[in-house]
């Protein structure tokens, strides 16, 4: 099974192939994620992680790295292979914290990478339409971590502050599936 850890710096996940910018220590491949193409071939990839990496890109000024993150990994994956992309809320400290953080994600973000969810909702975000759009079609999840202060409250208290509290959430998790 070839599993790989994109974004992995020096703590490359047991048992993955290790993808970064950087040659560090348990890095297998140097690359800019963002913008070179990936390699491995279409679809060869059984499962990808990426931890607090999808935040060091970017979609401004035409850059489209996030993009290209979306459509490599997806021409990557088989069929029914899982990724899990972990970032740090939109909303918490963790991201804001840190000055290498590109911008945001928020959780509508997934729904671009659904083809069908963009067919009919923003057609100009496909690559059919446009040369620098999404060609990914993924099933998405979406999880949370919910700050430790929250975490012993009942559900409606944990659902008001998530939507409400700046800081409630940590980390949004995507779990996708390639369609």
């Amino acid at each position: 099974m070839m599993k790989i850890d994109l974004g992995c710096g020096r703590k490359k996940k047991e048992g993955f192939i290790g993808v970064d910018q950087y040659a560090m220590e348990g890095v297998d491949h140097v690359l800019q994620i963002g913008s070179e193409k990936w390699p491995f071939d279409d679809d060869t990839v059984d499962e990808a992680y990426a931890n607090h990496f999808l935040e060091h890109l970017t979609n401004l000024n035409g850059a489209n790295e996030r993009v290209h993150f979306f459509n490599e990994l997806y021409r990557v994956l088989k069929v029914g292979a899982k990724a899990r992309i972990n970032i740090p809320h939109w909303n918490s400290d963790r991201y804001y914290g840190d000055p290498t953080h590109k911008e945001p994600f928020s959780e509508m973000g997934v729904y671009y990478l659904n083809r069908e969810w963009r067919d009919s909702q923003a057609p100009h975000t496909d690559i059919k339409w446009n040369p620098h759009g999404y060609n990914c079609h993924f099933d998405a999840a979406l999880g949370y971590v919910i700050n430790p202060a929250l975490q012993s409250r009942n559900y409606e208290d944990q659902q008001y502050a998530m939507k409400w509290f700046r800081g409630a959430v940590f980390e949004l998790h995507l779990h996708l599936t390639k369609m």
